[in-house]
């Protein structure tokens, strides 16, 4: 049975439907948002709607590190203030905005868009892990953070990432100090244990 009544409007309901589709977001919360719509001016509206179209057909990918850009070349790629000899790897771009805000970090990122992870069908060809290892081979990174969350898949990722690049000369290869807890996704840790846990990386082992 539905947690909402039936609506007395098709558009409503239309409305409430696509809402519901996003994750988080039930039928109740759906239509709290779609009511909120309503009592907006139809301008506000337009440009809610239009920041939508915009952000489905035009949002890029950054072509180096593959963080999402609104250009080929994202804003932080393209800083020459940037520190190009470190590599920090991610999960995700979510995982930038957490390192970013810590202000301790003034290297490159590169985003695999996820972690390996047999039990949900992602294997490393799945991943940004080929174009890692070709930026490296091509020369002027010196150190490759791994920055990935402290679980399971994470520290398996990890260690894949270490063999393919292990042989690399004169590369060092570090990670995150264990301040951060086990099992913690790195997106919800806080932005002082973020911040002294990339200040005081380590050398990867395992």
């Amino acid at each position: 049975m539905s947690d909402t009544p039936t609506l007395s409007s098709a558009l409503l309901d239309k409305a409430v439907d696509e809402f519901s589709k996003l994750p988080g977001i039930g039928r109740k919360t759906a239509l709290r948002l779609v009511l909120h719509l309503l009592k907006l001016e139809p301008s506000a509206v337009d440009t809610f709607a239009q920041s939508l179209t915009n952000l489905c057909h035009d949002v890029h990918y950054c072509h180096q590190c593959h963080n999402i850009s609104d250009t080929d070349l994202c804003a932080i790629c393209s800083n020459p203030l940037r520190d190009g000899t470190q590599v920090c790897v991610v999960e995700n771009f979510q995982d930038v905005m957490a390192l970013e805000a810590t202000t301790q970090y003034h290297g490159l990122y590169h985003v695999l868009g996820g972690v390996i992870s047999p039990m949900d069908g992602i294997s490393p060809s799945d991943l940004e892990i080929e174009s890692l290892v070709e930026r490296v081979h091509q020369g002027g990174v010196e150190e490759v953070i791994l920055a990935l969350s402290s679980t399971m898949e994470g520290d398996t990722t990890n260690f894949y990432i270490y063999r393919r690049l292990q042989d690399v000369h004169d590369l060092k290869i570090t990670t995150l100090a264990r301040g951060i807890s086990i099992n913690d996704e790195l997106q919800y840790t806080d932005e002082v244990t973020l911040g002294r846990s990339l200040v005081n990386r380590v050398p990867f082992s395992f």
